[in-house]
């Protein structure tokens, strides 16, 4: 069965950055696990991989974005999110400070 367009540029994306998403990989896990101890790492090699993965979300819906297929887009965007967040559930996370309220 052929691959939709949004998995063929998911799989583009980790093939052409593979060093970047197996480190963030490393990273996303041991993040998962203490988030008080690699958030910093975390948060860095987060924002490098967030760049990646906007660029090829961009090119993935760059000509559908505008006209009739605007609502497309939008779906087809969201699918290849959704693959990511697969793969690292805590990408959300990417820059996300959060402060401790001691009682």
């Amino acid at each position: 069965m052929a691959q939709a367009k949004y998995q063929i540029y998911y799989q583009k994306m980790i093939d052409d950055n593979r060093p970047l998403f197996d480190r963030f990989a490393k990273i996303h896990h041991l993040f998962e696990a203490n988030q008080d101890l690699n958030a910093e790492v975390f948060h860095q090699l987060g924002r490098e991989v967030l760049d990646v993965i906007r660029d090829y979300d961009r090119r993935l819906c760059a000509a559908m974005g505008r006209g009739v297929y605007s609502i497309y887009s939008d779906k087809l965007s969201q699918k290849f999110w959704d693959l990511v967040r697969e793969d690292f559930p805590k990408i959300d996370m990417v820059g996300v400070k959060i402060k401790k309220i001691t009682v």
